[in-house]
């Protein structure tokens, strides 16, 4: 069974940065898109960026302008770039990744601290 494997989580002082990165285990046939959700104590898992098979990308409002997605499609690899880190970023980070013809896929969580 295909898994994602995230890396790249931590403690950080605010301002800093973090690069998450997430790999699938095996083959995914047609991946759509691939992006990073994030959940707070106490609040909703929340979409944090997404990239799709075209290119295009979404970012939550919060994020836009610090953090940037990317990805390699020969690797079926997402990357997170974090940059100008808040105390408010502070979650557990989940990548997914969405394969046709609407599966999804979980990876385990890594939890990103940002101390002010």
């Amino acid at each position: 069974q295909v898994q994602l494997v995230e890396s790249g989580g931590g403690l950080v002082q605010a301002g800093g940065s973090l690069r998450l990165s997430c790999a699938a285990s095996g083959s995914i046939f047609r991946i759509n898109a691939m992006g990073w959700y994030r959940q707070a104590p106490g609040k909703q898992r929340e979409l944090v960026a997404r990239i799709i098979s075209v290119g295009s990308t979404t970012y939550a409002d919060s994020v836009k302008g610090r953090f940037t997605i990317s990805r390699d499609n020969t690797e079926n690899t997402v990357i997170l770039q974090m940059n100008s880190l808040k105390p408010e970023d502070t979650a557990v980070y989940y990548c997914n990744f969405v394969a046709f013809p609407a599966r999804n896929y979980w990876g385990q969580g890594t939890q990103v601290t940002v101390f002010s």
